[in-house]
């Protein structure tokens, strides 16, 4: 059984900053990327941000120079660092994990439950 438990969401007047952190636990071997994707309603789920075993991030354009993702590989947990945040970031947030589970052969995805983030302009 593995679990992604994402925490940190809330509501946020525009200009203002969030920190989300997503822990992952259960029977783990390893993990490859984390990231961070969201959905606003009407809309599709779309990716926020990515970051390798070695640090290598990758952002969406909207959120380049606004949001940092970083992670603790000795806790399984990946985080993303809101700042200058707009409106147009309201949506649900949800931890995505690329992993391989204990006595399984292959990486497989597992998402979080997802945590609302409401940005008020």
């Amino acid at each position: 059984q593995v679990q992604l438990v994402e925490s940190g969401g809330g509501l946020v007047q525009a200009g203002g900053s969030l920190r989300l952190s997503c822990a992952a636990s259960g029977s783990i071997f390893s993990i490859n990327a984390m990231g961070w994707y969201r959905q606003a309603p009407g809309k599709q789920r779309e990716l926020v941000a990515t970051i390798t075993k070695d640090g290598s991030t990758n952002y969406a354009d909207s959120v380049k120079g606004r949001f940092t993702i970083s992670r603790d590989n000795a806790k399984n947990t990946v985080y993303l660092q809101m700042n200058s945040l707009k409106p147009e970031d309201t949506a649900v947030y949800f931890c995505n994990s690329d992993l391989k589970r204990r006595s399984f052969n292959s990486y497989s995805q597992y998402w979080g439950q997802g945590t609302q983030v409401t940005v008020s302009s």
